[in-house]
């Protein structure tokens, strides 16, 4: 009898975020750059680089909890712009960036990746954004 391989966070995904708790199939990290508001959703599957390597009821999960987390992020930080995607060609592990962005970051209006070095969150001021969302996605 096979047994499926358990579902194991990325080391650089681990190395670069918060957990802040899991949705029935997203694991929901907060990205370690203060620059900007900035969640990531990790499916709990194992060997999934893709969307596509997803059945369709997953993807149809996956697309529930990117509304459910893209909404509670803009109520929370009141952004300009959500962007929403799924790179990977860093970390293979299949991962959704969620950023609130802002007509003043830094970035603005190009892509958020490689623009400024990451920028440590103040310990407090995460500690409340993550209580925040975490209320607002439900996760307690």
């Amino acid at each position: 009898m096979a047994t499926t391989p358990a579902f194991e966070l990325h080391r650089q995904l681990q190395q670069d975020t918060i957990d802040i708790g899991d949705l029935p199939l997203s694991r929901v990290l907060v990205v370690k750059d203060a620059h900007y508001p900035w969640l990531m959703l990790v499916p709990r599957r194992p060997d999934i680089v893709d969307i596509i390597d997803l059945d369709e009821v997953a993807q149809a999960q996956l697309t529930t909890e990117i509304n459910r987390v893209g909404r509670a992020l803009k109520e929370v930080t009141r952004c300009d712009k959500l962007n929403v995607a799924a790179l990977g060609n860093v970390v293979p592990q299949l991962h959704v960036h969620i950023i609130a962005r802002r007509k003043t970051d830094a970035a603005w209006p190009r892509p958020v990746w490689g623009v400024t070095p990451p920028l440590a969150h103040d310990a407090e001021e995460v500690q409340r954004f993550i209580s925040e969302l975490r209320r607002k996605i439900w996760l307690g």
